[in-house]
């Protein structure tokens, strides 16, 4: 995050967003993001994500603070006069127009000769493998060639700033993780700096340097994308980013960096103290189900081991998906990787299962 600071490209400096002049959409932002970063907003609908890009396109005004671009401040600036470019979901292409003159229209705006758009046009759709398409009408386009073009359009006058809107989520599963590697490899090759918004966990992990996690118009945590699944700071994140396990319960002690939990089942465990500082305190214990262990011959000495009756045991390729009782939870989850020395495991048997301490987060309750 310092670097970001130092050498901050956008930054929104307490930045707030009312629409009603009473519920703040966005409260009191505070963002910096760096020169040629991939940094992906992502959140529920409403937490506030897509209001951000919308103010920093300069499609939506801050209520309050300030927000610029390369040092300058932006608020009062138009769109158009902005530098940045745009690519939406349902990708805003002119029907009426060619791919060619579709990609020609921004560069006229900006009054480019006619030889340099011919040639800013063909190096954009050859950036997108879509050079053959220069003739083409939009509805004679897949949703995969249409998103491309979009793409090539946002890129084509060269801005140093890319702004994208959940620009895959009409998509199939297949594509859109095609497009996810293209998308960020392309924003690397050319040194761009993309602000992505998404409310897709997998698609921010896959393609972002770094991720600010949005709930009820703040950022819950902001960090890179194995920081943000190892280390998440609160429950929200924790539940947000990934699947994981929760167990209710209370804080006995914390001594020497570990804090000791009584779960509501009366069952004790070490966790690792996030947002807990004393004994009484209620919290929410969080488990990746990748971290659990019950394979006898791989559960460590010294770990804290709980019964657990198998639920559920489901075949997934190359990982087995379990679903146990624990503690009183019917939703625990654990998986483990297609191996020969993996037992599969029979609803009704009951087993032991167990994690090393530091991979248990005792969060805020």
């Amino acid at each position: 995050m310092a670097e970001a600071q130092a050498k901050a490209f956008v930054e929104f400096q307490r930045v707030q967003k009312s629409y009603d002049g009473e519920v703040l959409v966005v409260k009191d932002l505070n963002l910096s993001v760096a020169r040629g970063e991939f940094l992906t907003m992502l959140g529920p609908s409403g937490s506030g994500k897509t209001t951000c890009l919308m103010m920093l396109a300069g499609f939506e005004t801050a209520t309050h603070g300030e927000i610029l671009l390369d040092g300058k401040p932006i608020n009062n600036i138009p769109p158009h006069k902005r530098g940045i470019g745009m690519v939406f979901q349902n990708y805003a292409l002119f029907p009426h127009m060619t791919v060619g003159e579709n990609l020609s229209f921004p560069l006229e705006v900006r009054k480019f000769n006619k030889i340099d758009r011919e040639a800013k046009v063909k190096r954009a759709l050859d950036m997108v493998e879509m050079g053959d398409f220069l003739s083409r009408r939009p509805s004679q386009l897949s949703g995969g060639q249409q998103q491309r073009i979009a793409l090539a359009r946002a890129l084509v006058f060269e801005p140093e700033l890319v702004l994208m809107d959940e620009p895959l989520g009409a998509l199939d599963k297949q594509l859109r993780e095609k497009m996810q590697f293209e998308i960020t490899d392309l924003a690397h090759k050319l040194g761009i700096t993309v602000v992505y918004v998404t409310h897709d966990q997998t698609e921010a992990l896959t393609m972002s340097d770094r991720v600010a996690v949005f709930n009820d118009g703040v950022i819950q945590q902001i960090a890179a994308p194995d920081t943000l699944y190892e280390s998440p700071d609160n429950s929200f994140v924790a539940q947000f980013i990934g699947e994981n396990n929760t167990l209710e319960g209370m804080v006995k002690e914390i001594k020497n960096g570990v804090a000791l939990v009584q779960l509501d089942s009366g069952d004790l465990i070490n966790c690792k103290p996030i947002n807990v500082t004393k004994p009484g305190e209620r919290t929410r214990v969080s488990i990746r189900p990748e971290r659990v262990e019950y394979n006898k011959d791989r559960l460590k000495k010294g770990v804290h081991t709980l019964k657990a009756e198998v639920l559920e045991f489901i075949y997934m390729g190359d990982i087995f998906r379990t679903r146990l009782r624990v503690a009183g939870n019917d939703e625990f989850i654990i998986k483990t990787r297609n191996a020969p020395d993996q037992i599969r495991l029979q609803p009704g048997t009951e087993i032991e299962i167990g994690w090393m301490p530091e991979d248990c987060r005792a969060l805020d309750a």
